[in-house]
């Protein structure tokens, strides 16, 4: 499909990647929301999924809040870019653990269930349930399953049968004044794209199937215009 230098850099700009900074509040009313910003120490308050987060952890379980528990779920929340990490459990950091779970169990049989088609040739399959992606040729699986992160709430990925028909392997965003590497669009400003953070990142893109760039350099080798995508289900927290 060509495009032109106006109509294709209205679509990109649709889909580029929205980072929601939070806004600062006392660690009691806000901790776990994920829309506040880095809290300064470390909480002593438990959450409501203090013993669920224990227990991903391998904590003692107790319900408690303990300086052990906190500094252990800080270092999960660090190391999944959530925020604020202030060991707190609370909802973005159980519903993080909980995808990380399902992405685990998916294994390399991510479309047991068929829910991605497996007439179609190729097909870059995304499901927003489990914040995964693949390639598959027919009911063989090509490549992955990768994570990934999609919309937030209020600008979700779109579901349905899509097509490749655009592709920027260097696109920028005028829009939102960003890079989006390995670009490939398949509905309207929606596209699989490259990004330099965590794919638990919360709120989400606004809109994209954000990557890490390996795995979006791997999609860009494998796909073409014309490949079919399908996205699925509801992301977790829309």
């Amino acid at each position: 499909m060509r495009i032109s230098g106006k109509t294709h850099g209205v679509r990109a700009r649709r889909g580029a990647v929205l980072s929601v900074a939070g806004l600062l509040a006392a660690p009691a009313l806000v901790l776990g929301t994920g829309t506040s910003a880095q809290a300064a120490s470390c909480t002593a308050s438990k959450g409501p999924y203090q013993k669920q987060v224990e227990k991903y952890l391998k904590r003692p379980v107790d319900g408690r809040q303990s300086t052990a528990d906190c500094k252990a779920i800080r270092t999960f929340q660090a190391s999944k870019g959530i925020t604020p990490a202030a060991g707190y459990a609370g909802p973005v950091t159980w519903r993080t653990m909980k995808t990380i779970t399902a992405q685990k169990a998916a294994g390399k049989n991510p479309n047991k269930a068929k829910k991605c088609p497996t007439n179609k040739g190729r097909i870059a399959c995304v499901d927003l349930t489990r914040q995964l992606s693949w390639i598959q040729d027919g009911a063989k699986l090509r490549f992955g399953p990768v994570p990934v992160r999609t919309g937030r709430d209020g600008a979700e990925t779109r579901t349905g049968a899509k097509k490749i028909y655009w592709r920027n392997i260097d696109h920028w965003s005028t829009l939102y004044d960003v890079r989006m590497p390995y670009a490939q669009f398949f509905d309207g400003g929606q596209a699989f794209h490259s990004v330099a953070k965590s794919m638990y990142d919360n709120p989400g893109s606004a809109g994209c199937v954000n990557m890490r760039p390996a795995d979006a350099k791997s999609y860009w080798n494998l796909l073409k215009n014309g490949d079919d995508v399908f996205v699925y289900g509801r992301k977790p927290g829309t």
